[in-house]
């Protein structure tokens, strides 16, 4: 799934967990806001393997919760929503596409790594892809009660993150046909070895395939 859907998937974490603990409510949205995000800062150094834990976050976020219920705090409050955010979207990254550049032909069987059985999680693909039109309506599934119900700078991340999805979802479709040619024709030849290697292997194989065999038999 998208950034924006996580984003919000965060939020909706926090905004649970207010209702658990009014007086903490600035600190619980901020820290579900974080917890959604937080795991795709992997997003160009082992996607969805690096910082995506869908067992050990969920297993810490349950005991992060149970801290927060016999000690009520901001400290512990802000650490089970942020837990548990990155646990939903570990977790909920499983329910969407694959890892390859065009997510929407199905070629991937990887979508999050399991790091406690030591394996990829094959996609589920009941959200088709990031950026699909499955996606954006989860995402405005989520905003739309958390825009009644959230106000100020939070409403206003809500917002954003529904008009970035919409974005995203209307250039989805060609955004690996402008990496083909930026990355492949432009970029990735004249890259020196060491940085072309930190280039995600999606975009690479992507590129390479992309260009013609120039090789004489």
């Amino acid at each position: 799934m998208m950034l924006p859907t996580h984003a919000l998937a965060g939020l909706a974490v926090g905004l649970a967990a207010t209702a658990a603990s009014p007086e903490h409510a600035g600190v619980a949205l901020l820290a579900g806001l974080l917890g959604g995000v937080f795991p795709d800062l992997d997003l160009y150094a082992g996607h969805r393997k690096t910082l995506h834990y869908p067992v050990y976050y969920s297993a810490l976020a349950g005991l992060a919760v149970v801290a927060a219920a016999v000690v009520p705090g901001g400290a512990t409050v802000g650490l089970a929503a942020f837990l548990l955010a990155a646990a939903v979207h570990s977790v909920g990254d499983v329910f969407g596409g694959g890892l390859e550049l065009r997510p929407w032909e199905a070629t991937s069987d990887r979508a999050v790594y399991d790091h406690h059985r030591d394996r990829w999680l094959a996609p589920r693909r009941w959200i088709g892809y990031d950026g699909s039109p499955s996606d954006l309506l989860l995402s405005v599934g989520l905003g739309a009660p958390l825009f009644v119900a959230l106000d100020g700078p939070f409403r206003a991340v809500v917002a954003a993150s529904v008009a970035v999805g919409a974005a995203y979802v209307l250039v989805r479709r060609v955004l690996p046909d402008v990496a083909d040619v930026l990355l492949g024709d432009l970029l990735l030849p004249r890259l020196p070895e060491l940085v072309r290697a930190r280039v995600p292997d999606r975009y690479r194989a992507a590129c390479e395939a992309s260009r013609p065999n120039t090789k004489t038999p």
